[in-house]
């Protein structure tokens, strides 16, 4: 565990060395919170309701989701595809520290870096400009933070895997960027589920992206309780250790056909 701490310290470093970098991060999410915001707020012109949301879960949603945009990372990611090009990915294999291990540490050191400093205060802004809905108890607080945790490690475990793409294709880029497309729609980072048409909202809650942004503000909100919210977050820490167990398994696939020039 001391080794896992250490290299999410360094994950948390690496981040925290741009402090510019983060404010300018930080006011592109307030403004694209202000703008989601009064456009979704127009649904509800004519109705009271969308989907079991109301204005105020709405607006709420729409500010988590921002927050939570860098701590989930539901970007492109490819540092791990770079050093399977490179080939540094050889020298990672005869490390005493396994790849997926240490790249999941330092996720983890990133995302409560970018959780603290690139998700609290565009929340704050949201919550002064806006009537936001909290949770009246801590045990929701608790499950929420135990819920984004694990939406932690299911983006990284899915960014992880059309990483390793790079072992079979050529371009990885696409792969990677079809991935962010299909993650961006399906984890409800762009509209909350609940939006969505029945049958599109019953495909997106049957694939793992839900568990990275739609549950945890589903939690927040108060959307699950009692015996359902401990389903909830069994879910989510079923296909965290799904795709983990997945991402192992391509790993060692790819390191069989692993070929580096000179040896």
């Amino acid at each position: 565990m001391r080794l896992d701490w250490e290299i999410a310290r360094r994950g948390y470093r690496r981040y925290a060395a741009y402090p510019a970098a983060t404010v300018a991060g930080a006011f592109t999410n307030v403004v694209f919170g202000f703008m989601k915001g009064y456009i979704l707020v127009t649904v509800f012109a004519h109705r009271s309701h969308v989907g079991g949301y109301d204005t105020a879960d709405t607006l709420t949603y729409v500010w988590l989701a921002q927050a939570l945009i860098m701590t989930v990372y539901a970007f492109a990611w490819f540092d791990v595809a770079l050093r399977i090009r490179s080939g540094d990915i050889a020298g990672d294999l005869t490390r005493p520290l396994d790849p997926l291990r240490y790249w999941l540490a330092f996720a983890l050191g990133r995302a409560f870096y970018h959780f603290v400093f690139r998700g609290v205060p565009p929340f704050i802004v949201g919550a002064l400009a806006f009537h936001l809905r909290f949770p009246a108890s801590p045990v929701v607080w608790v499950a929420f933070v135990a819920s984004v945790a694990l939406g932690v490690v299911v983006s990284f475990a899915f960014r992880f895997l059309y990483n390793l793409a790079s072992f079979w294709l050529l371009d990885y880029r696409g792969a990677g960027l079809l991935a962010m497309i299909v993650s961006l729609l399906f984890s409800g980072m762009i509209v909350p589920l609940a939006f969505f048409p029945s049958w599109l909202a019953t495909l997106a809650h049957a694939l793992p992206f839900a568990a990275i942004v739609q549950t945890p503000i589903d939690v927040f909100l108060g959307k699950h309780r009692g015996f359902d919210l401990l389903g909830v977050l069994g879910l989510q820490l079923a296909w965290a250790a799904a795709l983990l167990l997945v991402a192992r398994a391509a790993l060692a696939a790819g390191t069989r056909r692993l070929v580096v020039q000179g040896g």
